[in-house]
């Protein structure tokens, strides 16, 4: 038998070949998009803040001569602080189908997270809770939308082989805007706003002081959710940096309450759509191609990665009104832009009033997204 090597991954030459080898893995398949080098250099590097309160230790398996799988393992712990259970993740998981070196992968990380007192694992998470999350079970047949995972059917089977079992499943939702909305939802939409509610547009002259909305109100919107942890300040900041360049003010609306901000959605363009044939390059002509896609071409697909409505105005006949009228203001705006479809995603399982307002506007949970757990 041959022997499978296990690398940590410690420079620059080791995490591009880290990066990349998705892509050899996926050379058949045609719905795979090779995110950009660029993004995920800064992503798995100290440029991202998540490594401000985390461990992080990236491997590759190496075997024959040829690097065949990789995993990564962390602990967060801001997650710990708010749930000291001793759970630690493993995530970016991508391997050639191989029992063995899926399990000594798996076994790399749990080595990991034991020696480091974790008593369970947990994942993919890539790299947290707030990046993305879960691994593909349903819905191979469509390339990924940006920030979502796309991976071998053969992965979850081999993870379940290893005693790893299903924690929580996560449904992405996707809209066709070139048609009406049911009539129901309709009827509901069309009413007279209530009293001292008005949607707004970003407003990009306060740009800091919108973020700032957003991060507080995803952090109390979200906060009794599973597997819950806050966004910092520091990681809003990066993030708002990093999507500056996709922002639009007609795809990222607030919803106010007497002149409160209480709610908001950030829609986005599908970045995977404009770089599909870049395999991960913006050299030599990979800017070119961007650019003319995003500014002159224009996208057919955008996606829908953070929404939220403070508790506190959540509730009764006006809080269940809110997230409608946010998605309807997005999705006519998206639709006069030339947009035809639009991801929501990431929705848990068990969010039943989030999935009934997914389905009564018309969307369809078209990918499921598996996160498992295992005890050490």
């Amino acid at each position: 038998m041959t022997a499978i090597d296990i690398v940590p991954v410690t420079g620059p030459a080791l995490l591009d070949r880290f990066i990349r080898l998705p892509e050899r893995l996926h050379k058949d398949d045609p719905h795979y998009i090779a995110p950009l080098h660029l993004e995920r250099k800064e992503a798995l590097t100290a440029k991202n803040p998540f490594f401000g309160h985390a461990d992080v230790q990236f491997w590759l398996a190496r075997k024959d001569g040829r690097d065949v799988g990789r995993i990564s393992a962390q602990i967060d712990h801001h997650a710990l602080e708010l749930r000291p259970d001793g759970t630690g993740q493993f995530g970016l998981i991508a391997a050639e189908d191989d029992p063995a070196v899926i399990k000594a992968l798996l076994d790399v990380a749990a080595d990991w997270l034991r020696a480091r007192d974790m008593t369970r694992m947990q994942g993919p998470l890539n790299l947290n809770i707030n990046e993305e999350i879960g691994l593909l079970v349903d819905g191979f047949g469509t390339p990924p939308m940006l920030l979502m995972g796309h991976d071998k059917p053969y992965l979850g089977p081999r993870l379940e082989e290893q005693g790893l079992r299903k924690e929580k499943d996560v449904y992405a939702y996707l809209y066709d805007i070139t048609k009406d909305l049911p009539a129901g939802a309709r009827r509901l939409i069309d009413r007279p706003l209530p009293k001292g509610v008005t949607v707004r547009r970003m407003d990009f002259k306060r740009y800091d002081d919108e973020i700032k909305a957003v991060t507080s109100i995803f952090n109390d919107a979200w906060r009794d959710n599973w597997g819950f942890v806050p966004l910092t300040e520091v990681e809003t900041d990066y993030l708002a940096k990093s999507l500056k360049p996709l922002l639009n003010p007609r795809l990222v609306r607030f919803v106010e309450q007497d002149g409160e901000a209480v709610g908001f959605i950030v829609c986005l363009p599908n970045l995977n759509e404009a770089i599909r044939d870049l395999n991960g390059k913006l050299l030599p002509l990979g800017w070119a191609k961007l650019l003319w896609r995003l500014k002159v071409a224009g996208l057919k697909t955008a996606r829908v990665p953070l929404m939220g409505i403070r508790k506190a105005a959540s509730q009764g006949m006006i809080g269940s009104l809110l997230p409608f009228l946010l998605i309807d203001a997005v999705r006519t705006d998206a639709a006069a832009m030339g947009f035809q479809h639009i991801e929501l995603s990431w929705i848990l399982e068990n969010n039943m009033p989030m999935r009934r307002i997914n389905e009564s506007l018309g969307g369809v949970a078209y990918k499921t997204y598996r996160i498992y757990e295992k005890a050490l």
